[in-house]
């Protein structure tokens, strides 16, 4: 599984959501709507999900080893912190939408 795009599709600074994200996996499969959550202890990616009926949430795509969602997971997590970085450098630069190609 190669990660080809990743693309930073919205940043937010206020709240626990901080970006939106979609990448592109092998050339060849689209996966939107991820999410870059800062969590209370670290910063971390939530898949897409989908609501039930009971009012809980399941992943509507997720890696299916601990290996891929790591690799997933680390790849967003390095483009999310390089695009911040580059917002910090240049503020008036429009940060949205930023294509980060894998490091």
């Amino acid at each position: 599984m190669q990660i080809s795009n990743i693309k930073i599709r919205r940043l937010y600074s206020e709240g626990r959501l901080r970006a939106l994200v979609s990448i592109t996996v092998d050339e060849a499969l689209a996966v939107h709507d991820i999410k870059v959550i800062e969590g209370p202890e670290r910063t971390f990616v939530a898949m897409p999900s989908r609501r039930e009926e009971n009012g809980s949430y399941r992943d509507i795509v997720h890696p299916i080893t601990a290996e891929a969602r790591r690799a997933i997971e680390a790849a967003i997590l390095d483009a999310y912190r390089r695009c911040r970085a580059a917002q910090e450098t240049a503020p008036d630069a429009p940060p949205d939408p930023a294509s980060i190609p894998p490091a």
